[in-house]
């Protein structure tokens, strides 16, 4: 059965769980770890080119046509947001505060990184089955993630399997192709490019800097294109893990990024 949707996975931040990065010290691991989604119809596969080629075109003294959010100044990361915020295509973003996970927890490699991967394969899923135009479309999504070191697809594509056999989990299976599931280069896929331009937005608001500090403006401008349901945007297109009120007290600044979703 042919696919309906694509979904362009990326990451933000990293899966370690030793000693956490400190505003003003060099060196030390992310707090949170933020993995996100980009999907759209498969029909406009050939038009995601051009959506990141018109980003790219606002940006005349940026040389290549490789968009990458890490090498965009401020000006540029506000500009690339505020486009993707208008194409057609909808995100949703599982984002993990790894102060709050017990040592011990998560021992095996990418273990961290499968479990919260399944929270947002389950929400593109859901998109997936209540977006599908009737019973003559499949409703199957390709799913591609952008290709990060260390990383096996084929492991993980047998941890979904195993999680199929699991009546608990939430994932709509007939629209996953799990064999399907494969990863490429950030450079050689515009639709990749657009997957980072969203992860790297969500993150900047909850995720500080080396000085400390959140900002929240490229997530507003992503606010539109969030999977939401009759308005609800937590459990959707934006999953924290734990529950918000299983968290320490957050910032000024990241309360604001959370508030963006109430």
């Amino acid at each position: 059965m042919s696919h309906s949707f694509v979904a362009l996975i990326d990451e933000s931040g990293d899966d370690g769980l030793g000693k956490f990065r400190e505003p003003g010290q060099q060196g030390g691991q992310t707090s949170w770890l933020v993995i996100s989604a980009c999907v759209y119809r498969i029909k406009r596969e050939r038009e995601v080119v051009g959506w990141r080629d018109s980003i790219l075109a606002k940006m005349p003294e940026k040389k290549g046509r490789v968009l990458h959010f890490e090498g965009l100044t401020h000006q540029q990361r506000i500009v690339a947001a505020q486009s993707v915020g208008q194409f057609p295509l909808r995100l949703m973003s599982v984002l993990s505060n790894k102060r709050t996970i017990e040592p011990g927890t998560y021992t095996q490699k990418n273990q961290l990184y499968f479990y919260l991967t399944r929270y947002l394969i389950e929400r593109i899923s859901w998109f997936c089955r209540d977006e599908k135009a009737g019973a003559g479309e499949s409703g199957q999504v390709k799913i591609i993630f952008s290709r990060r070191g260390g990383m096996s697809y084929p492991d993980f594509r047998e941890y979904l399997l195993r999680l199929r056999q699991d009546p608990t989990v939430k994932i709509h299976w007939p629209v996953i192709d799990i064999d399907g599931i494969r990863a490429e280069d950030h450079s050689t896929r515009a639709g990749l490019q657009i997957a980072d331009i969203i992860t790297s937005s969500i993150a900047s608001g909850i995720e500080p800097d080396r000085f400390g500090n959140c900002e929240t403006r490229y997530a507003e401008s992503l606010r539109r294109v969030t999977y939401r349901r009759n308005k609800n945007y937590f459990s959707y297109g934006v999953k924290l893990v734990p529950k918000l009120a299983d968290m320490p007290p957050l910032s000024a600044e990241q309360m604001r990024f959370i508030d963006l979703y109430k």
